[in-house]
């Protein structure tokens, strides 16, 4: 007969030996690797069950049953479009970023279309009358995708807006993430849903109070009016963003009105999240009409997430700084890139490349300025240049490459953006946006603080320790 202890003994060591070949055979990031092993091996048992709820991404495995499923219905979002559009190729101005130009066609898989009008738009002083216009004007549909959809004051003029469209008898579609949605409360989906607006949560989370740190979040800002007029960038729908009404929490930001044949890549990248949630399709002329030209920038949507897009956004970002001859700046919430990132942006410097990066003094999330700090000495030593906003936080996320190319979104430079949240970033081959971004972003570091490489090594030790066990937890910030 066999005692207890071997038979528990036996099955702890299969259940961590399927459970370890499981982590060794899907998982890419060697951090990540060698982090569950330990856990599944030294927590007999619990660690496997942990790695069985948390650490399998089911949501690539959705993406793709949910893929299987629409092509035996005929259907692929990617392929909406009534008429493809033939790929445009960049000008003489940006002739060395040809390269980068078809690096991404093959990462993204969508052409570089020409004929776009890109508008920028500062804080939600801007932004929010622009959407609250086009919502108002809409004839045929309306699709509006966000991450933090707060129930106040402006979160009401949005849902009031909505409804006006659907009592119109515009088609309104309107997709929440829900962990953004609980940043108030009572949630805007009661609210929504009493004004017969057709709403949906992306991803319910089960620990609503560990919503924080929650993985696989919706984090794109999409609104798309008659398939024609789109917004996209890095503005959440809330009052913090109105810095003329003084909020308590206020937040600077950037945000875009894109008109041209590229807004059909913001109702595509819609189309897949509300089809993966609802299993509705959303396809057509009141959706997808024909586009005509509108403008000169040349632009292309990048969709990124933990499904069939991961680390579409990473080589992108990888591809763009190997590319530029002259500078990149980046402007982003929170700093935490891999050691690919850092080696990529050092090499750059090392080159000539006048690289320049600005985040803020604080940000809202002291885990994240702790961590960001503990590694910033590894851009600092090789010529890379850190300045720190001062307040109100700057949730802007730009990228400008040699005045010619810039990546505006929702990514930030973190591994949350990068691996663990869907992201929708697009990117423009435009002389004039790019000069325009550069002179916010220019007149941003001239009220910054620059950070120098003393400044990190002038901390004292117990600050050392702490920002040290904080960079500890990074990919999960």
């Amino acid at each position: 007969m066999y005692s207890y202890a071997t038979v528990y003994l036996f099955v702890w060591m299969t259940i961590s030996f399927v459970a370890s070949s499981h982590v060794a055979l899907f998982k890419r990031d060697s951090r990540s690797l060698v982090g569950w092993v330990g856990i599944i091996w030294l927590a007999p048992i619990a660690g496997a069950v942990f790695y069985w709820m948390f650490g399998i991404n089911r949501i690539q495995r959705r993406a793709q049953k949910r893929m299987r499923v629409a092509e035996t219905q005929g259907w692929r979002a990617h392929d909406l479009p009534p008429d493809p559009m033939e790929t445009s190729r960049v000008g003489p101005q940006s002739a060395h970023l040809a390269p980068l130009e078809s690096l991404v066609g093959r990462v993204v898989g969508r052409p570089l279309l020409n004929g776009n009008d890109v508008k920028l738009l500062q804080n939600g002083d801007d932004a929010f009358p622009e959407m609250l216009r086009a919502i108002e004007s809409a004839q045929h549909s309306v699709t509006l995708s966000t991450y933090i959809f707060d129930r106040d004051e402006v979160g009401k003029q949005f849902i009031n807006a909505l409804q006006e469209a659907v009592q119109r008898g515009v088609l309104v579609r309107l997709l929440v993430d829900d962990v953004g949605i609980r940043y108030s409360f009572p949630t805007i989906v009661g609210t929504a849903k009493r004004a017969n607006i057709p709403v949906a949560r992306f991803l319910p989370v089960l620990i609503p109070w560990l919503f924080h740190y929650s993985n696989l979040r919706n984090h794109r800002k999409i609104l798309v009016v008659d398939g024609r007029v789109g917004f996209t960038g890095g503005i959440n729908i809330r009052e913090g963003h109105c810095l003329q009404r003084k909020p308590r929490h206020a937040e600077r930001d950037i945000h875009f009105r894109i008109v041209g044949p590229v807004v059909a890549h913001l109702q595509q990248s819609f189309a897949q999240d509300w089809f993966s949630t609802t299993g509705e399709e959303i396809a057509g002329e009141a959706w997808f009409p024909k586009i005509t030209s509108a403008g000169n920038s040349l632009a292309r949507g990048i969709a990124d997430g933990p499904d069939a897009d991961l680390d579409k956004l990473r080589m992108v970002l990888l591809g763009a700084i190997a590319s530029a001859q002259s500078s990149i700046t980046i402007v982003t919430p929170f700093f935490l890139p891999d050691a690919a990132l850092i080696a990529s942006l050092n090499v750059a410097s090392l080159r000539g490349v006048d690289v320049r990066i600005v985040i803020p003094e604080k940000p809202d999330v002291r885990l994240v300025r702790w961590a960001s700090m503990a590694q910033m000495w590894q851009v600092l030593e090789h010529g890379c240049r850190v300045w720190r906003s001062k307040a109100p936080f700057d949730h802007s996320k730009l990228m400008i490459v040699d005045g010619q190319w810039t990546l505006l979104g929702s990514m930030n430079w973190d591994p949350r953006s990068l691996r663990l949240n869907f992201e929708f970033n697009v990117e423009c081959y435009d002389a004039e946006l790019a000069t325009s971004l550069q002179k916010i972003v220019d007149a941003s570091i001239l009220e910054s603080r620059e950070c120098k490489l003393t400044d990190v090594d002038d901390r004292n030790l117990l600050v050392r320790l702490r920002d040290g066990f904080a960079r500890v937890l990074t990919p999960y910030l």
